[in-house]
């Protein structure tokens, strides 16, 4: 059965993120000591995130995080790189680079 993440609030997401993240890092037999040390933070900042203690947790420390136990090759499971889409190619050639509405009047 597939999990509806959308009926998730944020903060449990990051708990869920955090849970399988000491998972991970103990099938690396690393110690919270060990990955803050190889990402730059804090024992307690690993500690607090595994943990579920963590209401938000910025995007840089979580990519820190995951290259410190070897995992940063799982951001292609998370968002794949897409292929072209004509539907995003100008009449000239050019690749759209915003989404503009028009005007309601």
């Amino acid at each position: 059965m597939k999990t509806d993440y959308y009926e998730y609030s944020i903060p449990e997401l990051v708990g869920i993120l955090g849970s399988r993240f000491r998972d991970y890092r103990m099938r690396s037999n690393m110690t919270q000591q060990d990955v803050a040390r190889r990402a730059g933070v804090t024992v307690n900042t690993v500690h607090r995130f595994e943990n579920g203690l963590v209401p938000n947790m910025s995007i840089s420390t979580f990519l820190l995080l995951l290259k410190a136990i070897g995992c940063i090759e799982g951001l292609d499971g998370l968002m794949p790189e897409l292929p072209e889409s004509l539907y995003l190619i100008k009449d000239n050639g050019k690749k759209v680079q915003r989404i503009r509405h028009a005007n309601k009047k």
